[in-house]
């Protein structure tokens, strides 16, 4: 369950620059703010429930590589982000560190 947990802690990790980044795209700037914060307390959360049994350091770099890979794909699926190859490379780099670190485990 506290890798379930760690996941969801991942993917709120996205939602709170996905917030600030529509903070400055839409006229939506309250309420894209409130998303962020809200967000960032649920990752918070769901990371502090993860560490119950998953080591601080495997937390953390999964935490962080869900959070940096996922927030990567929004950049260029809903911004257009730059796409080319070094950048899909290096990002897919961090998400098989992310799946040693749960295999490893």
């Amino acid at each position: 369950m506290n890798w379930f947990f760690l996941f969801l802690a991942g993917i709120f990790e996205i939602g709170w620059p996905l917030g600030f980044k529509l903070s400055q795209t839409t006229s939506y700037k309250i309420s894209s703010l409130l998303f962020s914060g809200i967000s960032m307390a649920l990752s918070g959360l769901f990371l502090w429930m993860a560490q119950k049994t998953i080591p601080i350091g495997t937390a953390y770099a999964v935490w962080t590589g869900i959070g940096a890979a996922g927030t990567f794909l929004v950049g260029i699926l809903l911004f257009k982000d730059p796409s080319d190859f070094f950048r899909i490379a290096s990002a897919t780099l961090i998400i098989l560190g992310v799946i040693g670190l749960r295999f490893s485990h």
